[in-house]
């Protein structure tokens, strides 16, 4: 079995150096399919550590009227902390958010002056809502809209917020099955690539493998160099996407992490190398072997 096994290592050796251009032309193609593969699963961890940061930001907004008595209002928060589709709420009173304001434009002397010269808080007490689930505003709000409400509620914002939520889950979303659709496409014709490089391979060495017929060889035996040659196409083209994707990575990195926070792309990278590589190599083995087998299986019959 051993020997067996050596000699179709040794021929799949030999059938791959033999046929050198068509040989890179496949791995060309290989390399490019699971390169657009390895980028669909960076572009994943990317898209969905975007997704978990813009949901942390997105909430509702409750706005009460000026003269909403406090006690109403702290009453409405431990109401709104017993609905089971909240995940946290923030009391905002007025004075908290008269020093917010003036925090946030304390280098705009002409708006300092103008909140001075009014003589009044004239801002009003707030909630900041946030849910578990960004599909869950839709209940809260309707919570919110009760008329019992009305004497206390002066605005509640939440269509807006829930329109940047849905746009942002529907690019991803298509994103995510374009690239996928790329994916299937280039693997397509990288498999038909292998498939008409171990086509030409059997012609080129159809009168060797009529010996090998004549003189009892099995059918496995045929088949094991021209599978493996696939198979190290597979391995090759892996590997080689790995290593051009390393330094796209390491370079574009520091850019991404300022555009999403909490991102750390290199280091999910680094800590994700061995699955990305297990994902990799099976794709490519997997294209490179059945793409052989059916080869072999149509034009030659043994």
């Amino acid at each position: 079995m051993f020997t067996v096994l050596f000699r179709i290592t040794k021929y799949g050796f030999q059938n791959f150096a033999r046929n050198g251009l068509l040989s890179a032309a496949t791995i060309g193609v290989m390399i490019i399919a699971l390169t657009v593969f390895l980028s669909i699963n960076l572009s994943h961890y990317i898209m969905e550590t975007a997704l978990i940061a813009v949901k942390d930001k997105i909430d509702i907004s409750v706005y009460f009227k000026t003269t909403a008595p406090e006690d109403e209002m702290l009453r409405l928060k431990r109401s709104l902390e017993g609905l089971v589709e909240v995940k946290d709420v923030e009391y905002i009173s007025r004075d908290k958010a008269l020093q917010l304001f003036k925090d946030k434009h304390e280098s705009d002397a002409t708006i300092n002056q103008a909140v001075s010269e009014l003589g009044e808080n004239p801002l009003s007490a707030s909630l900041n809502i946030k849910a578990f689930d960004p599909k869950q505003y839709a209940a809260i709000s309707e919570y919110l809209s009760d008329n019992a409400l009305n004497s206390l509620v002066d605005k509640v914002t939440f269509a807006q917020n829930q329109t940047v939520i849905e746009r942002l889950s529907l690019i991803i979303d298509t994103l995510q099955k374009g690239g996928l659709v790329l994916t299937a496409f280039l693997s397509v014709v990288a498999g038909l690539v292998i498939y008409n490089t171990i086509r030409l391979a059997i012609y080129s060495n159809r009168e060797e493998i009529g010996i090998m017929r004549l003189v009892g060889a099995s059918n496995t035996f045929i088949r094991g160099p021209y599978v493996f040659a696939g198979i190290l196409y597979g391995v090759i083209a892996a590997a080689v996407s790995m290593i051009l994707a390393a330094p796209a990575v390491f370079f574009v990195s520091p850019y991404l992490d300022v555009f999403v926070p909490n991102l750390n792309f290199k280091n999910y990278f680094l800590a994700s190398l061995p699955v990305l590589m297990l994902y990799q190599l099976a794709l490519g083995i997997a294209l490179g072997a059945v793409s052989s087998y059916f080869a072999m299986r149509k034009h030659l019959r043994v």
